[in-house]
């Protein structure tokens, strides 16, 4: 027995700067995000998944996502800081927010909005590891390989974008345009 939501649709007019470009429309990620949504419920199938979504910027991507599993899901968040208010990462990875509940002996699902550098994921993945996680995956929203300094391997890619700096579901520039439904370069790639 399936349920079927429906939302409401409204109109909300923001106002984009010129120099904002789109990389993916809302109506791509919508797409996208089932696309993952199924893989994920194909791959836990008979199981209960636990999603740990890195704040801020995963929320969005992690809410959607959970409400296209078809298997059972619950989810946590901790919060981690490496970029500050810059478009750089600091190379330091400083947990901010740790886990409410415990994670031993999960299958657990690290849900990220961008992949950089990876010093964060890889921080994070230790963490979850040493906590012993019955099972450990990672998803993204976005995978910007470009900017790597440490190999990650990746389960779960929305999507891979060339080196510029994005905002939109969920992304942020100085805390300014997560509300935005699409994803946005705001500066040219390199």
């Amino acid at each position: 027995m399936g349920v079927n939501f429906v939302m409401e649709k409204r109109e909300t007019t923001i106002k984009i700067p010129e120099h904002f470009r789109i990389l993916f429309t809302p109506e791509d990620i919508a797409a996208r995000v089932r696309e993952i949504a199924d893989e994920v419920s194909k791959d836990y199938e008979g199981k209960t998944v636990h999603l740990i979504g890195v704040l801020k910027g995963a929320a969005v991507f992690l809410s959607d996502l959970m409400r296209n599993l078809t298997v059972p899901a619950t989810y946590d968040f901790l919060s981690v800081a490496s970029y500050g208010d810059s478009t750089e990462s600091s190379g330091v990875v400083r947990l901010i927010k740790d886990l409410d509940d415990p994670v031993e002996s999960r299958d657990v699902i690290i849900v990220e909005d961008i992949i950089d550098t990876g010093l964060t994921l890889k921080y994070i993945e230790e963490l979850m590891r040493s906590r012993k996680v019955s099972s450990l995956t990672k998803c993204t929203f976005l995978d910007r390989p470009d900017r790597r300094k440490v190999q990650v391997e990746m389960d779960y890619v929305g999507f891979t974008i060339p080196d510029c700096y994005v905002v939109g579901y969920g992304l942020d520039f100085e805390q300014k345009w997560r509300q935005l439904p699409g994803i946005y370069a705001i500066n040219q790639p390199t």
